[in-house]
């Protein structure tokens, strides 16, 4: 079964008090003790992220790791990647994500993680890379599209209700056919896909 939670906003990284979304990611494993992989390829690999997601995930039931593109832990990602059960992709700037992806041919793994029913999730870029486009600020402080990963149809505006410019943005890029149809998502919501349809909000 493929799966994959896109969140507009929210999780460990925004909202540390509220564990509702991870925990509901986690439970979809149906694994007793997932393997959990952070990716904060978006940030830069951020020291203080990484920090988030251990301060967090450490105290649940799981076993987290992260994969870092600046010092990675093994030459053979691929197999560190397909060994996990769940992989949680972080927010920051979606392009520099897509970029190294494709340099270091992560989009194919996770592809392959994704078709071998390892659930896939990610927060705003994380979510945002999954799709055929996605709305993104990226290239400086106006909101433009951008071509995603496609392994959901359509276009993704995460934050939609977080930041103020995002619905317009949306809005008017939809009207202009500048990008896809696809869905939006507010901060502290989660959409979550299986075989590539809508199962959950």
């Amino acid at each position: 079964m493929r799966q994959i939670i896109a969140l507009g906003g929210g999780g460990f990284s925004m909202e540390p008090e509220n564990p509702l979304l991870d925990e509901y990611i986690l439970r979809q494993s149906g694994k007793e003790n997932p393997k959990v992989c952070y990716v904060p390829t978006a940030t830069g690999d951020s020291d203080i992220c990484i920090k988030w997601f251990y301060d967090f995930f450490e105290k649940q039931k799981c076993q987290p790791s992260h994969l870092s593109l600046f010092k990675p832990p093994t030459r053979d990602i691929e197999r560190f990647i397909l060994d996990k059960d769940i992989i949680y992709v972080g927010g920051g700037n979606t392009k520099n994500l897509l970029a190294l992806w494709k340099e270091w041919g992560l989009d194919k793994i996770l592809r392959k993680a994704w078709d071998q029913g390892i659930v896939l999730a990610g927060i705003s870029a994380g979510s945002i890379c999954w799709f055929e486009e996605g709305v993104t600020d990226s290239y400086g402080d106006k909101l433009e599209p951008l071509t995603c990963l496609g392994f959901l149809k359509g276009s993704n505006c995460p934050h939609y209700d977080g930041e103020a410019e995002r619905r317009p943005a949306y809005h008017e890029l939809l009207a202009s056919d500048k990008i896809k149809p696809g869905i939006a998502a507010d901060d502290g919501v989660a959409i979550h896909f299986i075989e590539e349809e809508v199962r959950r909000i």
